[in-house]
């Protein structure tokens, strides 16, 4: 599925507006943003690092992907939420990317890790019923497993900067 949000928010827990999964393909509330972890400043070009700390800010509201101890409505799990205004927010959007190179690149799968809560970015199988039916619960969950995986599908992709590229060809001194 891919991750999806819209100005609708959670009847219970927080309150905030609700992260769902879809699995339509052409459904414009599931583009995310990357960008730096809260209060740092992320130049675009830069690849992420495998182990960095970031935010994913939904474009269609400018709320950032949150979590927090409140529990997730259908799972028991641990809810996640969008929040913030115009992508501001607090630490609790930050979530570390956690994959099995040096940086992440756009083909592989990783895992998002929250960094104060420890729970990873997942999706089972429970479904939401009105107003957002069929849509699936997306959740932080304690332990990793097959269940939080995640790849970028489609997007706008920079290329690395020209200080990244060098790196990666001129490695020695």
């Amino acid at each position: 599925v891919r991750l999806h949000s819209h100005d609708v928010r959670y009847g219970s827990g927080s309150g905030q507006q609700s992260v769902t999964g879809v699995s339509a393909a052409d459904d414009g509330n599931s583009y995310w943003r990357v960008r730096g972890r809260t209060a740092a400043v992320c130049q675009r070009g830069t690849p992420v690092r495998c182990g960095q700390a970031i935010r994913l800010t939904h474009l269609g509201t400018g709320r950032n992907l949150h979590s927090h101890r409140f529990t997730s409505p259908l799972s028991g799990n641990q809810e996640v939420s969008a929040f913030g205004e115009a992508g501001e927010g607090d630490y609790l959007d930050d979530w570390t990317v956690v994959c099995s190179g040096t940086y992440w690149a756009r083909e592989d799968e990783v895992r998002f890790q929250h960094t104060s809560t420890d729970v990873y970015l997942s999706v089972t199988g429970e479904q939401y019923g009105r107003p957002i039916h069929g849509q699936k619960e997306v959740h932080g969950m304690a332990a990793s497993s097959q269940n939080n995986y995640w790849k970028v599908m489609e997007g706008i992709f920079m290329q690395p900067s020209e200080a990244f590229q060098m790196e990666q060809y001129h490695a020695e001194l």
